[in-house]
């Protein structure tokens, strides 16, 4: 109950508000005592008991004691702001909180509205009051309003403040804007601040552009700044990305030389940069130096292992992790489920989804999804639907797996009924939505189906439909036979096909022996994408057998032998319980 968990709040502030404060006037203990009363709050049941008192005694009408009332509720957004409201007059203080909780709650873009208050107001704006809206920005992608805000900056003279020019950086990368950002690190006169440096090459890395970082690195050691741990993490994730060791070994080198090893965020960097090189072994040594490991560092090795197809290793640390009794989280099993599905090492899979159970580890999103694709993808229908089922919740990439696995084990009825189930539940499909939804119609041969999902995409929600999803009605033409219906609706794409559409229809023709048709596909794959696949000429021979027409089906091998056009040998693999 609210007063059981906060009667200690009115007895304490009563011990001291009635004694101190007969005129409500603050002298700097008594202000302290406050402070001290409000940071021990930890619910907004309390911090509304403090409230209450306050208004009891007329504290409220003290511009500092509200304002750090107001400070301390804004972890409950919506409880600052109903207190905001009811200010007469409120400081940029109260303005700058606002916004500073408006940022970081789920509902970003509701500092553009005090901000516009705040200007409304004439009050002269300072550094933070631009930190905060423009965070808010980063966060809503909102660049017209940034760039807005950027004209206020400049015309206020608050560019000159490093922070807020730092908030600029990160607010340009965040909406992809490098050229505005590169302009504007350019246009800093005395470019010493190394968190500027710092900004800007973790713009780059987020861009997906490790050779920028790589060069602005080299430009930072050229003009001799001290490098921070940070430098060091993000430099070391853009080698990674490249997956050159020649520029990772001397940054390790670097590291040794300045102590960074032990700092546990460059550890972990230096690990993911010599697994993404195949070298995890050297990443494990790293692993081994570090005294107090924490839960990421354990991650970092165990996905590092995974990702060089090394499932084993990973399943013997994470047996090694609980013998240390370190307690794992979902992110600790995500990497290694995922490399399980796409290697289909269905044993080690197995053990993974026990351990989950003897764990007791919430099922969230990312973990239950990660179970649901691995099982469906190596056997286990049965057993994803029951994780799909014990989910408490489900975001879309959830429904999308569970829709795909029933694809893909021949179940159309079902992923189409758990398709209106997630819409009935109120989640939006995606793009990949549909084409699960599609392929699973495809391979159930639902045609009426496939067209009406298609026609759902575009016409309710929105999505242009891409070559993937027209793939999959050329395919789900091609097996009801449709082969003229398939070949107009390629022709007629409003984006340019690939090979795959028109391998499909090949293969078409090769089931229902269209010969005229098969040859039309063949000649458009060598002339138009210049494709000589092994593949083709296989199919369209076929075609020529189901034909009947066996003299072009000698013919056709005999051409196949004197090209010398070999298919690729496919391989198996054979789990052995040892």
């Amino acid at each position: 109950m609210i007063f059981s968990s906060a009667s200690w709040v009115r007895q304490k502030f009563q011990s001291w508000s009635i004694h101190h404060f007969p005129k409500y006037y603050f002298t700097a203990p008594e202000d302290q005592n406050l402070i001290s009363l409000l940071e021990s709050c930890t619910r907004t049941s309390e911090i509304c008991q403090v409230h209450g008192s306050m208004v009891k005694t007329g504290l409220v009408n003290v511009p500092f004691t509200l304002s750090k009332l107001l400070a301390s509720s804004i972890q409950d957004i919506d409880y600052a702001a109903s207190i905001f409201n009811h200010i007469p007059n409120p400081n940029l203080f109260m303005f700058n909180t606002m916004l500073r909780g408006y940022s970081i709650s789920h509902h970003p873009r509701q500092a553009f509205v005090v901000f516009n208050g705040l200007r409304a107001q004439q009050m002269m704006l300072d550094q933070f009051s631009f930190i905060s809206t423009l965070k808010a920005c980063s966060r809503e992608l909102a660049h017209e309003t940034g760039q807005g805000i950027h004209g206020v900056v400049v015309r206020s003279g608050h560019g000159l403040f490093t922070n807020v020019k730092n908030a600029l950086l990160h607010f340009y990368f965040v909406c992809g804007r490098i050229g505005d950002a590169h302009q504007l690190f350019d246009e800093i006169p005395q470019k010493i601040d190394v968190v500027s440096w710092n900004t800007l090459l973790n713009g780059y890395i987020q861009m997906s552009q490790p050779t920028m970082a790589t060069c602005l690195f080299r430009e930072m050691c050229r003009k001799g700044l001290k490098f921070s741990t940070t430098t060091i993490t993000s430099i070391l994730c853009a080698v990674s990305d490249l997956g050159n060791l020649d520029g990772g070994l001397p940054l390790h080198g670097h590291c040794v030389k300045m102590g960074f090893c032990s700092d546990l965020n460059v550890a972990t960097a230096l690990i993911a940069m010599y697994a993404n090189a195949g070298f995890i072994d050297l990443g494990r040594k790293i692993f081994y130096q570090v005294p107090e490991k924490d839960v990421v560092l354990w991650n970092c090795l165990i996905d590092g292992y995974a990702r060089n197809g090394q499932l084993q290793d990973s399943l013997a640390l994470l047996q090694l992790m609980k013998h240390e009794q370190v307690k794992p989280n979902s992110s600790t099993l995500v990497g290694l489920i995922s490399a399980c599905a796409a290697a289909g090492a269905s044993g080690v899979g197995l053990c993974i989804g026990n351990y989950v159970e003897e764990e007791q580890m919430a099922l969230d999103a990312v973990l239950g999804t990660a179970l649901v694709d691995m099982y469906c993808k190596c056997g286990f229908l049965e057993k994803a639907i029951d994780v799909f089922g014990r989910m408490e919740i489900k975001d879309v990439k959830s429904w999308t797996a569970m829709i795909s696995g029933y694809g893909v084990h021949g179940q159309a009825e079902n992923a189409i009924r758990i398709f209106h189930r997630m819409e009935e539940e109120g989640c939006r499909p995606s793009e990949v939505t549909f084409l699960a939804v599609l392929n699973a119609c495809s391979h159930g041969g639902m045609m009426v189906e496939g067209i009406s999902f298609l026609e759902k995409m575009v016409r309710e929600y929105g999505f242009s439909p891409k070559v993937e999803h027209y793939g999959c009605m050329i395919d789900l033409l091609g097996r009801a036979g449709l082969l003229e219906e398939a070949h107009n609706l390629i022709k007629s794409l409003p984006i340019e096909g690939d090979t795959t559409g028109w391998r499909a229809l090949l293969a078409a023709c090769r089931v229902y022996g269209n010969v005229n048709l098969g040859e039309r596909v063949k000649r458009i794959l060598l002339e138009i994408f210049d494709e000589r696949h092994p593949t083709d000429s296989i199919l369209l021979s076929s075609t020529y057998a189901i034909a009947g027409r066996l003299p072009d089906y000698t013919r056709r091998m005999q051409e196949i032998k004197e090209e010398k056009m070999m298919k690729e040998a496919g391989c198996s693999a054979i789990e052995m319980n040892e």
